[in-house]
């Protein structure tokens, strides 16, 4: 009996409710979107596949993706804004799921650090989870978008706010009394533009083989997606010391991490921040590791007893 090499294989280290673990349907999802099907051609094994180093062949996946999964009806980005793989996106959200305890529902408030102009954390959790959301991000064109985007499908129960000011994470933008059952963020990756620039074009070149031309340099996102002062790990240190002046605003506060050379300081960060209980959550997707950092000032009894407001 031989295979068929074909048929969709499972993708290996996401999570076990992850929708995409058997990859992509293209018949079904250019039935969803059939302006996909003009980027679909076989790839060398006679597979159905799209060029992922072409903007608009991923920004047509991940709109047929989020019609096909998860039920959103109008979806949008800029150019030259983030557009996020949609597998990985999710694995975030159903391992935060596991955090919580598999919690469902709208009374499940949810704080998106830097939702993006594409808004897509919101979506799935929305969609799979029925949470509600507060994103935030410090762009206004970003929030303009991802209002759009709450705007056209009324299932995303979603609220934008603007952080106004650089440096900041957390403050204006939880208001007073507001409190969440979890944090999410995916940090900038770099510490400059330069360095956002270098690592697009080493991403694209592992997609095509070759050397990105300067029209699609910035497709994998804006300057704020990909840098901020002191890259990840600055990023993360910050909002752990921000996170000593709330520690009973977010039940949990989590982060992905991509750099695992980052691991061992934001441990130290957070043992002087005498964070009660720190969870390290290994994600994987192929040969691409991360992992989400999640850290709590509560005690077992005040999780137990935990009330939303």
């Amino acid at each position: 009996m031989t295979s068929n090499p074909t048929a969709p294989k499972e993708k290996t280290g996401l999570h076990p409710r992850n929708r995409h673990r058997f990859g992509y349907d293209f018949e079904l999802l250019t039935q969803c979107h059939p302006e996909l099907a003009q980027f679909v051609k076989p790839n060398p094994l006679g597979i159905p596949s799209i060029h992922f180093a072409d903007p608009a062949a991923v920004k047509a996946l991940n709109l047929a993706l989020l019609k096909q999964h998860y039920g959103i009806v109008s979806w949008d980005i800029p150019e030259g804004f983030l557009c996020p793989p949609i597998p990985g996106r999710a694995d975030y959200i159903h391992y935060v799921a596991d955090l919580l305890g598999g919690l469902t529902g709208p009374e499940v408030n949810v704080l998106d650090i830097g939702v993006g102009a594409n808004c897509v954390y919101p979506i799935i959790g929305c969609h799979e989870y029925g949470w509600s959301f507060v994103g935030s991000d410090i762009d206004p064109l970003v929030i303009q978008n991802a209002q759009r985007i709450v705007d056209s499908n009324p299932s995303l129960r979603v609220q934008l706010r603007q952080q106004t000011v650089s440096n900041q994470i957390f403050k204006d933008v939880i208001q007073p009394g507001e409190v969440f059952d979890v944090s999410i963020s995916n940090p900038p990756f770099h510490s400059s533009r330069a360095a956002a620039t270098a690592g697009t074009r080493r991403k694209l070149r592992n997609l095509s083989g070759k050397s990105a031309p300067e029209t699609i340099l910035n497709f994998g996102g804006k300057d704020t997606d990909l840098s901020c002062e002191g890259g990840e790990f600055g990023f993360i240190r910050r909002m752990i010391t921000e996170s000593i002046a709330i520690p009973k605003t977010c039940r949990w506060f989590t982060t992905l991490v991509s750099k695992s050379s980052n691991l061992p300081g934001l441990y130290k960060a957070l043992k002087a921040a005498n964070a009660i209980e720190v969870k390290t959550i290994e994600m994987g997707q192929g040969q691409k590791l991360s992992r989400i950092v999640a850290w709590t000032f509560l005690n077992a009894d005040q999780h137990k007893n935990w009330r939303r407001g």
